[in-house]
C-alpha cells in the first residue's frame, strides 16, 4: 500500500488508533472518509480536520450496506478500507452473564469486517492500488484472561486476513493486518494511562513509517507487539502469556 494519493474509508475513526491513523493519512496527502455512529461528533470532526464522513453502525448489516453504498457513491475513487471499528469487553465465564458481551463482541469484531469486505470487494477490485487493511491484535496469539471473545474474533480476524489475501490478491486487492499491541486508548478501560501499552501517537507513528518501509507487506508489527506475536514461535509463550496477565491485571 502506497502511503500517499489514496481515497480511504476508515469505519471506527472517530477516536484511539482509528483517528490518529486517519489524522496522519490526511497528513501524507490521502482523501480519508471517517465513519462512526455519532453524527455530531463525524460533524465536528469534518469541520475540525476536512475528512469526509459517513454515519455507519458495523453491528448492523443494514447499515453497512448503506454507509458503503453512500461512500462509493459519494468518492467513487475510493481504493482503500481500513476496517477499524471493534470493541473489547471484560467477560467471566465463571458467571452466566458474559453472553451478551460475547454475542456484540463477536458482530462488531468480526461480522462487521466480514460484511464491510463483502459491500467493497465489487467496487475495490475496479480500482488501481485497491488495499483491505484489516486489524487485528497482538492478543490474537497470546491471550488475555479477561477478554476471552475479544481474543478469540482477533484471533479469526488474522486468519480470515491471511486467507482472503490469497483469494483477493489475484484480483488486485491487497490485504494487510495491522496487529496493535496494548496501545492508550479508550478501548478498555484503563488503557488510557497504563504504563504496559504503547503511547498512541508512538504506535502510529510506527505503523506509519513500517508502512512506508514495506508497501507490500502482509503484517503491520511494531517491535512492542512481536513479543505476544512470536511467543509460541519462540518457545517462551508460557512466560510471556503469564508476564502479559500480571500486567493486566496491575493497569486494573
Amino acid at each position: 500500500m502506497n502511503i500517499t494519493g489514496n481515497t480511504i474509508f476508515i469505519p471506527g475513526a472517530t477516536s484511539g488508533i482509528g483517528l490518529a491513523l486517519a489524522l496522519r493519512l490526511k497528513e501524507r496527502g490521502n482523501t480519508v472518509v471517517i465513519g462512526g455512529r455519532r453524527t455530531s461528533l463525524l460533524e465536528e470532526l469534518a469541520e475540525a480536520h476536512g475528512f469526509g464522513t459517513v454515519r455507519i453502525d458495523t453491528s448492523d448489516a443494514a447499515s453497512i450496506v448503506e454507509a458503503t453504498a453512500e461512500v462509493t457513491r459519494s468518492h467513487p475513487d475510493l481504493n482503500v478500507l481500513v476496517a477499524m471499528a471493534g470493541i473489547m469487553r471484560a467477560e467471566d465465564w465463571t458467571t452466566p452473564d458474559f453472553l451478551a458481551d460475547a454475542e456484540e463482541t463477536v458482530v462488531t469484531n468480526l461480522l462487521g469486517p466480514i460484511r464491510l469486505v463483502r459491500a467493497l470487494v465489487p467496487h475495490l477490485r475496479q480500482r488501481p492500488g485497491a488495499t483491505i487493511v484489516t486489524v487485528s491484535s497482538g492478543l490474537a496469539h497470546t491471550p488475555l484472561r479477561f477478554t476471552p471473545t475479544y481474543n478469540a474474533t482477533k484471533a479469526a480476524i488474522h486468519q480470515l486476513s491471511e486467507t482472503i489475501r490469497m483469494q483477493l490478491e489475484p484480483i488486485g486487492i491487497q490485504v494487510i493486518e495491522l496487529v496493535p499491541p496494548a496501545v492508550r486508548t479508550a478501548l478498555m478501560p484503563g488503557h488510557e494511562s497504563a504504563e504496559h501499552a504503547m503511547p498512541l501517537d508512538a504506535y502510529v507513528d510506527e505503523v506509519m513509517a513500517l508502512l512506508e518501509a514495506d508497501p507490500e507487506a502482509h503484517e503491520v508489527l511494531v517491535e512492542q507487539v512481536k513479543l505476544l506475536r512470536y511467543a509460541e514461535v519462540r518457545g517462551d509463550y508460557d512466560q510471556i502469556l503469564g508476564i502479559l496477565n500480571a500486567a493486566e491485571e496491575r493497569a486494573h
